[in-house]
């Protein structure tokens, strides 16, 4: 596969993200070195290579102001595993909750899942070519060869057994098989068999529930898949299914897929891609922050920084797929910091992310590009969710500058919650709309900034109200 990373310079890397996240600039470049430097790594010598580690990013900014949509899109431009957890779920080894180890974890299954996907995809039309061929073994089956045991009564008499063939029968009957074969095949690809039904014998893949395992680190939750463990000794259970030939297609193929692709490979890949392209985004990590002068424990707080050092600076986890390095994962922490700052983390942890961003606050000209400029800006989705029902939506400038007036309005007001203020502006505005679409078809509805004061000018009106509805 083609490194994406090739062509991604670090002015492209912001412009990519510059497509669904309004401003920042300060963090997209951050984030866009930090990959860039990744790249930069794979060209130098072994013995450098290995001590090029990556410069972790404190993001530092209040809720809704795009910290978890820079590392996500980030991630998903370079095709590499992302995990997003939260700081306070996390407790010190040795009490009841999830320990930091299963960060990496979750890392790794994502990083398989990936490259199982990958895999899929590459085997995907050789897959759909077999499972033609076995839907037409099913409809058309191949006659038996004659058999080539030694049969006295044969050799004595000339006589056959009941049943079975002379070879002559059995080119005629192979060469009419072969011909309805080849008319089906090509019945099947176009879909004109389409929704014909077929019965076929699938594999019985029951899910396996997760299992909590007490290990030394902790509660690990695992999905053991014992048809996996005890493959050679347990066959696999097959069960009888009535679908259409559509249908049977896509089941057999993805049975087939399955059988194509190597998953010691897809583990390999995966583990290498976790431990030097996986992306581990922290947030709340001011929660985690200690208030100090405590008595006793503090399993939710500097413990969790304790526990995070060794992960943050290179430590070894072993998974389900195997030990996994943690050196040069990336680590991006984020926090408000409301009521803490950054140097009240522990100083081995604060010296681990040595790049740290403050990300701007959103204004109302803010809210107004959020809601027309980014590919997937709020006002395209309603407007796409609508076209469906046949509704012609439009937003006309000063309808969209009032709804961005609007979310800055309440965010003042109430609990700055930053560009999700607008999700909850946009639903409550376009609510009777929504409800009423399917009756609505065929019409032409305009969003300007009077229908916006009709819709929401009452709930603004009252403070009380807008508390707890905007």
């Amino acid at each position: 596969m083609t490194d994406p990373m090739a062509y991604l310079t670090p002015q492209k890397i912001v412009e990519e993200l510059d497509k669904y996240i309004v401003g920042q600039y300060k963090a997209k470049k951050a984030v866009a070195i930090a990959l860039r430097n990744r790249y930069r790594r794979k060209f130098l010598p072994p013995h450098l290579r290995e001590e090029v580690i990556p410069k972790n990013i404190l993001m530092i900014g209040p809720t809704g102001v795009g910290k978890t949509e820079i590392a996500r899109r980030m991630a998903r431009i370079v095709s590499a595993p992302f995990v997003k957890v939260e700081a306070t779920k996390f407790t010190e080894v040795g009490y009841v909750g999830r320990d930091v180890d299963s960060i990496i974890r979750d890392l790794m299954n994502v990083a398989v899942q990936m490259v199982r996907q990958e895999k899929l995809e590459e085997v995907r039309e050789k897959a759909r070519v077999l499972a033609i061929e076995r839907l037409l073994d099913i409809l058309y089956p191949l006659p038996q060869r004659p058999s080539q045991v030694f049969n006295p009564l044969q050799v004595l008499f000339g006589r056959r057994e009941e049943g079975e063939m002379s070879e002559e029968e059995f080119n005629y009957r192979l060469s009419a098989v072969q011909r309805q074969r080849a008319e089906a095949r090509g019945k099947i690809e176009s879909g004109e068999l389409d929704n014909e039904i077929i019965e076929i014998e699938v594999e019985d893949s029951r899910v396996i529930p997760a299992v909590e395992v007490f290990t030394p680190a902790g509660v690990e939750e695992m999905g053991l898949d014992f048809q996996e463990i005890f493959g050679n000794i347990l066959p696999k259970q097959k069960k009888r299914r009535k679908v259409t030939i559509k249908e049977a297609k896509d089941i057999l193929a993805a049975e087939e897929a399955e059988k194509l692709i190597d998953m010691d490979e897809v583990r390999r890949e995966a583990r290498e891609r976790a431990e030097n392209l996986g992306v581990v985004f922290i947030d709340e990590i001011d929660k985690v922050v200690g208030k100090g002068g405590g008595v006793g424990p503090d399993v939710s707080r500097e413990g969790v920084q304790r526990d995070l050092l060794p992960i943050v600076e290179g430590s070894t986890v072993q998974t389900k797929y195997g030990p996994v390095k943690t050196d040069h994962i990336l680590f991006i922490a984020a926090g408000a910091f409301h009521n803490a700052r950054p140097s009240d983390l522990i100083p081995e942890l604060q010296g681990r992310f040595p790049i740290r961003v403050e990300l701007d606050p959103l204004t109302e000209e803010d809210f107004r590009r959020i809601l027309t400029e980014p590919e997937n800006a709020l006002c395209k989705q309603y407007q796409a969710l609508l076209a469906t029902e046949g509704v012609d939506l439009q937003f006309t400038e000063d309808g969209v500058r009032e709804i961005a007036r609007i979310a800055r309005l309440v965010n003042e007001r109430t609990e700055d919650i930053g560009a999700r203020r607008l999700h909850t502006v946009m639903e409550k505005l376009l609510e009777d709309i929504s409800f009423q679409a399917p009756s609505l078809a065929g019409q032409k509805i305009i969003i300007d900034a009077n229908f916006v004061q009709r819709q929401l000018g009452e709930i603004l009106e009252s403070e009380d109200l807008s508390r707890f509805i905007l």
